[in-house]
């Protein structure tokens, strides 16, 4: 996409300059005044009145802008370029401008009810930081006043015009958030458990949602510099039910584990009662021994042993 913004190319004073020789044409005016008052000399008077005229005229053109600041200037409504740099100064009276923060800003989006892949409501909610970068597209590309608040009118102060940039900022948020949630489960399931998962996919979703979001707000000129979710959870109505199903999980990903061991520890006892020779014992014993031992290893209470003390 062609880049339209371009540094602003016009007149440009030092601001201190102008100002020192604007007070003296208006000191100047005002003494020449007095003396077509007191000489009551019409030629004098009349160059009073351009003096001051002039003065007038010169006040329009002083800027002032600060570190991470910028001015879109323009010429009876073409656009002559952007001012950027930083201190006083004096430029074209006839000119207009309209300043603009080029700092980054911090949006916290509150959490959002999306259905995920599998259409279960989840909230999800994401932290973006972002900033102006193309200035024109910022002030011609798209319509400020739409992204006003409740219709109200956008200001020309930076303050009101960096309010309806935030405002597009966050439906445009919203709509991805939406948009890349919709793609992905939230969990594992037992038919996608290799696939990646809201909740799995870390550094991955952040990258894609933040693809989405510099998509969608290129057409601002604004870059987005780092996305991320920072909230995920199930909705409330389903959230006790999910819960439930991942302590389920989680006890027979346990039970697995113990039985496993399990089996192992009978494994390696058998083995070496039959390496040392300690006791010979058939099949029966040996499923009999399995069976106590099995019951042991794997109960959740502590074993009693009976001591067998002989008929």
């Amino acid at each position: 996409m062609e880049n339209k913004e371009f540094t602003y190319q016009g007149t440009t004073l030092n601001g201190f300059g102008m100002l020192f020789l604007n007070l003296l044409l208006t000191l100047g005016g005002i003494a020449l005044f007095i003396l077509a008052i007191e000489y009551e000399d019409v030629l004098m008077g009349i160059g009073c009145a351009l003096a001051l005229l002039v003065s007038c005229f010169l006040w329009a053109g002083f800027i002032m802008l600060e570190p991470g600041e910028a001015r879109v200037v323009m010429f009876f409504g073409k656009y002559v370029g952007t001012f950027t740099r930083t201190g006083y100064f004096w430029i074209n009276p006839f000119t207009s401008t309209k300043k603009l923060s080029l700092r980054a800003r911090n949006l916290d989006a509150e959490p959002i009810k999306v259905n995920d892949k599998e259409g279960n409501p989840v909230m999800i909610g994401l932290v973006l930081v972002w900033r102006l970068k193309d200035t024109y597209k910022a002030l011609f590309e798209i319509d400020s006043q739409t992204m006003a608040a409740n219709n109200a009118q956008v200001g020309t102060d930076v303050k009101s015009m960096m309010a309806a940039f935030e405002r597009f900022v966050r439906v445009q948020s919203d709509a991805a958030l939406r948009q890349v949630a919709g793609q992905y489960a939230y969990d594992d399931t037992e038919t996608q458990a290799q696939d990646i998962t809201l909740r799995s996919g870390g550094e991955e979703i952040n990258d894609q949602l933040e693809q989405k979001l510099t998509e969608r707000l290129a057409m601002a000129g604004i870059e987005v510099v780092e996305a991320r979710i920072n909230y995920l959870a199930y909705a409330p109505e389903i959230a006790a039910v999910m819960l439930r199903r991942q302590q389920a999980t989680a006890i027979i990903a346990a039970r697995e584990k113990i039985v496993e061991g399990a089996v192992s520890m009978v494994k390696m006892a058998l083995e070496q009662l039959a390496e040392q020779d300690i006791v010979k014992l058939d099949d029966e014993r040996k499923a009999q021994m399995v069976s106590n031992l099995l019951v042991v290893l794997c109960g959740e209470d502590n074993a009693q042993p009976v001591v067998n003390t002989g008929a």
